[in-house]
């Protein structure tokens, strides 16, 4: 299979991208990334292999997104602008990114008659829905212009397969971290942040209390769960949104304790003002993920924890 990765140079993409050039069902790999959020750095190590192919380009061109398609089977849709903060203080770019890019992705498929889309969707669609776990079919109103976007990707993708008989596959992340994920920027996630401050000896910034909690989840359980979705056979799994996580919670003071043994420090965190539009609690069910698509947690989060901190040790160092 001919598969196109959008945002294959970003963090999830480019170790989606690793395992997909292992993988013998996968004849090429293309990947459409405009390098705002991704890197370069990500696909050196692809840059030799005869599978792999590289565009610069934005989803936000129609036209190349046209291009992209062509000579493909499977769309992995991974390209996106994270970040609940930036979406408050840039929604107009947020909207053009996830919204009309996706579109753009979206309809590019349906003219180069390609079936199955598999997209990156999000955990902050449950919103202000107070249930715990989340599941799937029980979600509430958006937080932010980013869970407004994801939302919007949701209904566009089920639009799509009803109108155009199209295979979309949307896998909600909850907190996905590990290896290639950004520590740098205004914007960078709670995990990179964590393990940069214990690495240089400063002490890292807990937004609020510290009680907040997230279903972090190690990025290799997010690849596995793209790759079943590209390629499952299970009609019933078709159409369909998951939560991608390990079904456990942990607070951001677990997670610093958690990473402060790894790194042996004895460092405290520093406590600032709570993020806004940020959800305080998060906990997904996957029940869904492992009976349609056949899912499992491979990397629990102290093991994803320690092959994390070890990575940014040897190469954030």
């Amino acid at each position: 299979m001919r598969i196109l990765v959008t945002g294959g140079a970003g963090f999830i993409g480019s170790n989606l991208v690793a395992a997909l050039l292992n993988d013998e069902r996968v004849s090429s790999v293309k990947v459409l990334d405009n390098l705002a959020t991704g890197s370069t750095n990500n696909l050196e190590e692809f840059k030799s292999n005869l599978k792999f192919l590289f565009i610069e380009g934005d989803i936000r061109n129609y036209d190349t997104c046209l291009k992209s398609c062509e000579n493909i089977d499977l769309i992995s849709h991974q390209a996106a602008l994270g970040s609940v903060p930036r979406s408050i203080n840039d929604p107009l770019t947020t909207n053009e990114v996830n919204i009309t890019g996706t579109l753009n992705i979206f309809t590019a498929a349906k003219e180069k008659n390609i079936k199955r889309i598999v997209y990156a969707a999000s955990s902050s669609t449950y919103g202000d829905h107070p249930g715990l776990p989340k599941v799937e079919d029980k979600i509430g109103k958006p937080l932010s212009p980013y869970a407004v976007t994801k939302y919007v990707n949701e209904m566009y993708a089920n639009v799509y397969s009803n109108i155009y008989e199209m295979e979309m596959i949307g896998l909600r992340y909850f907190n996905i971290f590990g290896p290639k994920q950004n520590p740098k920027g205004p914007y960078a996630a709670v995990i990179p942040l964590f393990i940069k401050g214990l690495l240089e000896n400063v002490s890292p910034v807990i937004n609020g209390d510290g009680s907040h909690s997230r279903d972090f989840t190690y990025v290799d359980n997010a690849v596995q769960a793209n790759v079943l979705a590209l390629f499952t056979n299970n009609k019933e799994a078709i159409n369909q949104v998951y939560n991608i996580a390990c079904g456990y919670q942990t607070s951001l003071l677990q997670l610093f304790n958690y990473l402060k043994k790894e790194a042996n420090s004895s460092l405290q965190p520093v406590h600032g003002p709570e993020r806004k539009g940020d959800v305080r609690h998060s906990l997904a069910d996957i029940q869904k993920a492992q009976e349609l698509l056949g899912y499992k947690v491979f990397v629990p989060i102290e093991e994803g924890l320690r092959r994390a901190f070890n990575w940014y040790k040897i190469n954030e160092a």
